[in-house]
C-alpha cells in the first residue's frame, strides 16, 4: 500500500476541491466570533451562544438531511451544499458593507453552514466509498488527513494577518470563495453518476429513516465503541480548548502570539502521522493499529493541567499538543477507512450524519457543562477531570473479536462512479 501511489484525475480534482475549502474555513478560523466581537461589540455569553448553538441547531437541521440525501447523487447534493455555504457566508459582507449586519444573522448563517457541513461530509463519504477501489481507501483517507493537517498549520496565521490587514470580514469572503471553487473542482470530475434506487419502499422521507443510522450504528459490535469512543474524545478534547485558552491568555499571562504557535506548531504532527498511517497499518494491520492509535491519543491532555508560565508552560504545551496531534493524525484516516468498510453502500449517508450529529450535538453539550465545572473549580481543574476521563476512553474502542452484524464485502458493492467525494 503505497502513500504515492496515483489513485487517478477523478480523485485529484476531489482532493483539490478539498484542499481548496479546507484551507478557507482555516483562514477564517474564529471569524464570526471577531466579527461579533469588534463590529457587533457582543459580549462573552454572545459569542458562545454563536459557537455552541450554530453546532448544535446545525446538527438538529442536518438530521433529517440523511436519510433525504441517500438516494441522490451524491455529488449534485455535495456542490448544492457548497453553493448554499458561498451563499450563506458571503451574506454577511453585503450586510456589514450596508451597514445592516447584526448577530442574528451571523447566528442563521452559524446554522446553515454547520447544517450544509455535515450533509456535504456524509454525501462525500458514500462517494469516496462508490469510486475509490478498497485497497486504496486508506490512501486516500491519508491523503485528506495531511491536508487537514496542513491546512490547521498555515490557515490560522495567515488569516490572523488577512485580519490585521483587512479586517474579520474579508477573511469570510475568501472561505465563500473557496466553496465556490471547492463546487467548482467537484463538478470537474466529469462522467455521469447514477442515481441511486430505492427498492421496498416509496421515495417519501419517512420517521424511520431518521433514526436509521443511529439504529446501525447500535446495532454493530465494532462500530458502536468506535461510535462512542470518538464522540466521548472529540468532545472531552474540545471542551477543555476555550478553558485552556482562559487559563494560558488570562491565568498565566501568556501573550496570544505564543499562545497561537503553542497550537499551530504541533499540528506538523498530523501531517507525519496521516503519512505514516498506511505504512504502519501494511506492517502491523488495521485492527492493532486503530487500537493502538486511538489508546495513545487518549493520553495526553491530562499534562495541560499542569501548565505553568514562561518557556516551560510553552514547551509543555507544545510537547503535549505534538504527542495527541500526531496520535490523531495516525487515528484519523485508519478510523474514517474503518467505519467506511463496516458501513453497506446504501446506510453510508444515514450513518456517516448520526454520526457527525452526535459529535457535533456532544461537543456543543460538553462544551457548556465544562464551562459551568470551570467556574465552579477553576480551569487547571476542568482540564484535569476531562483528562483523566480520558484516560478510560480506550476501553471503548473495537475488540478484534467484535464483527459487524450486517457488514458488506467491497468487494461485492464498491462499484466505481463516474465521480465521488469524502468529506
Amino acid at each position: 500500500m503505497s502513500a504515492k501511489r496515483s489513485l487517478g484525475r477523478r480523485f485529484r480534482w476531489l482532493w483539490a476541491a478539498y484542499a481548496v475549502s479546507t484551507f478557507g474555513t482555516w483562514l477564517a478560523f474564529d471569524a464570526f466570533p471577531l466579527i461579533a466581537i469588534l463590529v457587533l461589540h457582543a459580549g462573552p455569553a454572545e459569542v458562545s451562544a454563536l459557537a455552541a448553538a450554530g453546532a448544535a441547531v446545525g446538527a438538529a437541521v442536518a438530521v433529517p438531511l440523511g436519510p433525504w440525501v441517500e438516494f441522490r447523487r451524491k455529488r449534485s447534493v455535495m456542490v448544492a451544499m457548497d453553493l448554499i455555504r458561498f451563499a450563506a457566508l458571503m451574506s454577511v459582507p453585503a450586510a456589514f458593507a450596508l451597514g445592516r449586519l447584526t448577530f442574528v444573522q451571523l447566528l442563521v448563517v452559524s446554522v446553515v453552514v454547520a447544517a450544509a457541513g455535515i450533509t456535504f461530509s456524509a454525501a462525500a463519504g458514500a462517494c469516496l466509498k462508490a469510486l475509490v477501489p478498497p485497497e486504496d481507501l486508506l490512501v486516500a483517507n491519508g491523503r485528506f488527513e495531511s491536508t487537514t493537517w496542513t491546512a490547521t498549520v498555515l490557515g490560522p496565521p495567515l488569516g490572523t494577518a488577512a485580519i490585521g490587514l483587512f479586517g474579520p470580514v474579508m477573511t469570510v469572503v475568501a472561505d465563500a470563495v473557496s466553496y465556490a471553487l471547492s463546487a467548482l473542482g467537484i463538478r470537474a470530475i466529469g462522467g455521469k453518476e447514477p442515481r441511486p434506487v430505492r427498492t421496498g419502499a416509496p421515495p417519501r422521507l419517512r420517521a424511520g429513516d431518521l433514526l436509521d443510522g443511529w439504529r446501525y450504528i447500535l446495532a454493530d459490535p465494532a462500530l458502536r465503541r468506535l461510535f462512542f469512543n470518538t464522540v466521548l474524545v472529540s468532545g472531552l478534547i474540545m471542551a477543555t480548548s476555550p478553558l485552556l485558552a482562559v487559563l494560558m491568555l488570562a491565568g498565566l499571562g501568556f501573550p496570544p502570539w505564543q499562545y497561537g504557535l503553542a497550537f499551530a506548531v504541533p499540528c506538523v504532527g498530523g501531517l507525519i502521522g496521516a503519512r505514516l498511517a498506511p505504512g504502519l497499518v501494511a506492517r502491523a494491520g488495521r485492527h492493532r493499529v486503530l487500537v493502538t492509535a486511538g489508546a495513545l491519543r487518549a493520553c495526553w491532555s491530562l499534562g495541560l493541567a499542569f501548565v505553568g508560565p514562561g518557556t516551560a508552560g510553552l514547551v509543555l504545551v507544545m510537547a503535549v499538543e505534538l504527542g495527541l496531534i500526531t496520535c490523531m493524525g495516525v487515528f484519523n484516516p485508519v478510523f474514517a477507512t474503518y467505519r467506511l468498510d463496516h458501513t453497506p453502500t446504501d446506510r453510508v449517508v444515514r450513518t456517516l450524519s448520526a454520526w457527525s450529529v452526535t459529535s457535533k450535538a456532544t461537543t456543543a453539550a460538553m462544551t457548556g457543562l465544562w464551562g459551568l465545572l470551570a467556574a465552579l473549580t477553576g480551569p487547571r481543574t476542568a482540564i484535569a477531570v476531562a483528562g483523566v476521563l480520558l484516560l478510560a476512553t480506550p476501553l471503548l474502542l473495537p475488540r478484534r473479536h467484535d464483527h459487524p452484524s450486517q457488514r458488506e464485502s467491497f468487494s461485492a458493492t464498491a462499484r466505481p462512479l463516474s465521480g465521488r467525494q469524502r468529506r
